[in-house]
């Protein structure tokens, strides 16, 4: 029963009751009659305003609860769906930024480019949650891919894109995106698999040189995140054109939507039934996706039904989550019922002090309880419970109950917000192979340095660290002895840094420091002593065997005016010159001599 309804079969019986006491004679004729006539009247009055005011605070506790609930619900679906996406999305970012890819796009025809590109790609593979990857090259068209199970090894190169065939659609609205990942559900008719697509374009400078991205299985993406049983409550999730991209029912999902205009997409905005709710879900999309506040919900029709609508923005994905609630299907309006027979059993009892009793025994009490939802609503779970043994007594108790349910599942999720948003932020600054800075850390660390040393007045520096003769190892001992040297080097050049320099992972096997309050000569000193440090001892490889290790590195002083890429492009110029003239070495840039001080 709903709350409507409950109200008014209520209202029916007190209307017959009524009628029926207007049967009655006015003023009997006996005394006792006379009191009794005057009881029921005075019970009568007290008992109209005490039933809509129970019934009022009832439905306001019910409305505020479920509301409380329903954000709650959508930040536990937001952060739900990040969870599943956010690390693919990362490492496919990270894959598009790949030196070795870019170089494969630029000149495909390349056999030794294309084998690093493909190697590099193969690396990420193992890595992404599908185990699967795909790379479309915007100069050639060509379209690369392998899955799970390695069946296209050696034969990654699968079809060729056309601007002529409507399937390939995705791929030239996708470059014309911006820059970053962009999701996508769609069924790959040559590969003959339906996927949540991560497409992330792949730059080289300005120039779009490809797509690159892999996939997640639209039906387990679906069973983890949106299909999670629970009463009255039906979750989903749209793109920003409103499009639906996850739905329990696979008839609802609107599929190679990137590829559709406007008015051909399955949108949530179809589900909703007049054009008023349409205008509110749109304002509350709005704001969401503007960051002024996480969640946003309010009632609407829905296929003829009054739900409570959630909205989230999950925007590091570009999506919206949306979930439908079933207030009388979450919190049932039955369940106050019995509470609303003892409240007027209580009534009949105290009718002899009626109006001293009533106030302070019921009226009051009810203010109190209403307070606490006020509180509750606030945010302050901590109800203290009516201790009474009476109806209002156990109502407060079970309100209390509740309010206590609702501030215990309130700290656990944002104990889960904390935790996820601890790991997003592992994903987003540190490398996952040898858990230093990645690029995006460092450049985050960088900024903020220079902006101390500007204040400070002191000065900073940057190192690029390459491997020597890396290839060779990864031909000659495996690309696992690979990744083992990049760990070892991670690690010895991390040991000989001091505490406030900064190492991180620039790409490859390309590392770049950030040394503070130095000047040429220390920079050049610590250029020296990281060398030694990764000749110190040979890397024992898995079979036992020693492999000598070696880096050669380029330095330069950071000006107070330099931005990174300036500071980068005169590290970069001092390793190729330290290459030059010969590896497991170092120069430093000075900008009145391009390049001065080597020393192996």
């Amino acid at each position: 029963m709903s709350i409507e309804t409950g109200r008014i079969k209520s209202r029916e019986a007190l209307g017959k009751a009524m009628k029926h006491r207007g049967a009655w004679p006015l003023y009997p004729a006996g005394l006792k009659g006379r009191v009794l006539a005057l009881v029921l009247m005075s019970l009568l009055a007290i008992a109209v305003p005490a039933a809509a005011a129970f019934f009022w605070i009832i439905d306001t506790t019910v409305v505020k609860i479920g509301t409380l609930f329903a954000e709650k619900q959508i930040l536990f679906d937001r952060y739900r769906g990040l969870e599943s996406l956010m690390r693919e999305v990362s490492l496919a970012e990270t894959a598009a930024r790949s030196p070795a890819i870019i170089e494969w796009a630029r000149e495909e025809d390349s056999s030794e480019r294309a084998a690093r590109g493909l190697a590099e790609l193969e690396h990420y593979r193992t890595s992404f949650k599908d185990r699967s990857y795909f790379f479309a090259i915007r100069r050639s068209g060509n379209y690369y891919f392998n899955d799970a199970n390695n069946a296209y090894a050696g034969a990654q190169k699968r079809y060729t894109l056309s601007e002529d065939n409507p399937r390939d659609g995705w791929f030239y609205n996708t470059i014309n995106l911006e820059s970053g990942c962009h999701l996508n559900v769609d069924h790959d008719d040559n590969l003959k698999v339906t996927k949540v697509w991560i497409n992330c374009v792949v730059r080289d400078g300005r120039d779009v040189v490809g797509v690159l991205g892999t996939g997640v299985d639209l039906t387990q993406f679906i069973r983890e995140v949106v299909d999670i049983p629970q009463t009255g409550v039906t979750s989903m999730f749209v793109d920003l054109n409103g499009a639906v991209q996850a739905h329990r029912d696979p008839r609802q999902v609107d599929f190679h939507s990137i590829t559709k205009n406007l008015k051909s997409k399955k949108t949530i905005f179809g589900l909703v039934d007049n054009d008023a709710d349409r205008a509110t879900l749109r304002a509350m999309m709005n704001e969401v996706s503007a960051g002024k506040v996480l969640v946003r919900s309010d009632f609407m029709k829905v296929d003829g039904h009054t739900f409570l609508v959630g909205v989230g923005y999950l925007d590091r994905l570009g999506w919206f989550n949306v979930t439908l609630m079933d207030i009388n299907e979450i919190i049932d309006w039955r369940l106050f019922r019995p509470i609303a027979f003892l409240l007027v059993a209580m009534l009949l009892a105290t009718a002899a002090l009626l109006a001293f009793l009533f106030k302070r025994s019921v009226l009051d009490r009810l203010a109190r309880l209403e307070a606490g939802t006020r509180r509750v609503t606030e945010g302050d779970f901590n109800i203290p419970a009516d201790a009474r043994q009476d109806e209002i007594g156990s109502l407060s108790r079970a309100f209390t109950h509740m309010a206590a349910v609702v501030g215990e599942k309130t700290h656990v999720l944002e104990g889960m917000v904390k935790e996820r948003t601890e790991k997003l932020e592992r994903l987003a600054f540190l490398d996952p192979m040898t858990e230093i800075w990645n690029r995006r850390g460092f450049s985050d660390a960088f900024a903020k340095e220079q902006n101390r040393a500007q204040r400070s007045g002191r000065h900073i520096g940057v190192l690029i660290v390459d491997m020597d003769r890396f290839k060779s190892i990864n031909d000659s001992y495996g690309h696992q002895t690979g990744d083992l040297a990049i760990i070892e080097v991670a690690t010895r050049i991390s040991g000989a840094l001091r505490d406030y320099d900064i190492c991180a992972r620039w790409g490859g096997d390309e590392f770049i420091i950030l040394a503070s309050d130095v000047n040429k000569t220390s920079l050049a000193l610590m250029a020296g002593k990281l060398i030694a440090a990764v000749n110190a001892d040979p890397m024992m490889m898995p079979d036992g065997n020693p492999l000598d290790l070696s880096v050669s590195i380029g330095g330069t002083m950071v000006s107070e005016y330099d931005l990174l890429g300036d500071a980068v492009g005169k590290a970069d110029a001092a390793l190729y010159q330290a290459k030059r003239t010969g590896r497991n070495g170092y120069m430093i840039h000075d900008p009145k001599a391009d390049i001065i001080g080597r020393k192996s």
